[in-house]
C-alpha cells in the first residue's frame, strides 16, 4: 500500500469533495467534480482547466497511469485513497476523481473569432441530453455550446458524465438571454436556425439544395434546440431566420432532443466540409 493514502471515508476533504455533487457547494467554491477515467482523462490534459486535485485508488492508479503522469506534469500530485474513501466521494466514479474550477465562459468569448456552427440550447433541463447533445456538438466539430435561459447547471456531474469529457474540449457560456438570442448569434454571422417538428423547411431539402429561398447548411450556423418536454416556444423560434423539421421516415411520432440535436449539426457539418 501506498504511503500517504486517505483512509477515512468520513474525513472533512472526503466529505468536501462529495459536496460538489451538490449545486450549493459548487456556487460557493467556483469548483466541480469529475467522474470516471474518460472524463477525468479529458480533463487533465485540457491545459485551459485549472486542475485542483485528482484522487484515485492503488489499482486505478495502476489501471490508468496516463492519468496519474499527465496530472503531475500539470502540478497536480494525485492523491491516494482506499475504494471506500472513493466510493463515498464518488459512486458513480468508478474509483477516479477530479476536482476542477468551473468551465463556463463568457458569451463573448464562446462566440469570438467568426465560428462556423454553434449548438444553443434553451431552457434545457434534463442533465443526459445537455450533456449528450454538447457530446455530440464536440464530435460535429461545433466552435461553441450556449445554454439559454433556465437551464440546468452545466456542471451538475450527470451533465459532466454524458459529456464524456467533451465539456472540456469546447467553450460554452451559460445563462444566455433568450430575449436577444437571435440578435446575439446574427451579430457574431451566423444563420439562426430553429430545429422544429413543424419547421418551415425539411432538412432533406436543405441538404439536396432544392429549395431557392432555403437557408444555405454551408453558411456559419446556429441551430437551436428547445427541450424534451416542450420544444421551441413560438416566441423563440420567430428570432430564428428559419424553422427546420426532420423528416421521419418511419413510424416513431419525433426524435429525442440529442438525437436529433446530433442529425442537424451533422448536417451543417458535413455541407461545410464540402463547401
Amino acid at each position: 500500500m501506498m504511503s500517504d493514502v486517505l483512509t477515512n471515508p468520513k474525513a472533512d476533504r472526503v466529505r468536501q469533495v462529495h459536496a460538489l455533487t451538490t449545486r450549493p457547494a459548487r456556487r460557493r467554491t467556483g469548483r466541480f467534480l469529475v467522474e470516471g477515467p474518460q472524463a477525468v482523462r479529458e480533463v487533465v490534459k485540457a491545459s485551459s482547466v485549472t486542475l485542483r486535485a485528482v484522487y484515485l485508488t492503488e489499482a486505478s492508479a495502476h489501471r490508468y497511469p496516463e492519468i496519474a503522469a499527465e496530472a503531475t506534469r500539470r502540478g497536480v500530485s494525485p492523491q491516494h485513497g482506499t475504494p471506500e474513501v472513493l466510493a463515498a466521494m464518488s459512486g458513480d466514479a468508478q474509483e477516479v476523481v477530479a476536482v476542477a474550477d468551473q468551465v463556463d465562459v463568457p458569451l463573448d468569448q464562446a462566440l469570438a473569432g467568426s465560428p462556423r456552427l454553434v449548438a444553443v440550447l434553451v431552457e434545457g433541463r434534463d442533465p443526459g441530453n445537455v450533456g449528450t447533445v454538447l457530446r455530440a456538438a464536440d464530435a460535429a466539430g461545433a466552435d461553441a455550446v450556449l445554454l439559454a435561459g433556465d437551464s440546468v447547471d452545466l456542471h451538475n456531474p450527470k451533465v459532466v458524465r454524458a459529456t464524456a469529457g467533451s465539456l472540456f474540449h469546447l467553450p460554452v457560456a451559460v445563462r444566455v438571454p433568450v430575449e436577444s438570442l437571435g440578435e446575439t448569434l446574427r451579430d457574431a454571422g451566423l444563420t439562426v436556425l430553429a430545429a422544429a417538428g413543424d419547421g418551415q423547411h425539411d432538412l432533406d431539402d436543405l441538404l439536396d439544395g432544392a429549395l431557392s429561398d432555403a437557408p444555405d447548411l454551408s453558411a456559419p450556423t446556429a441551430w437551436l434546440f428547445g427541450n424534451e418536454a416542450q420544444g421551441l416556444t413560438d416566441e423563440v423560434q420567430r428570432t430564428a431566420d428559419a424553422t427546420i423539421r426532420i423528416p421521419v421516415y418511419g413510424a416513431a411520432e419525433s426524435l429525442n432532443l440529442a438525437t436529433a440535436a446530433a442529425v442537424c449539426l451533422y448536417a451543417s457539418a458535413r455541407t461545410q466540409r464540402k463547401g
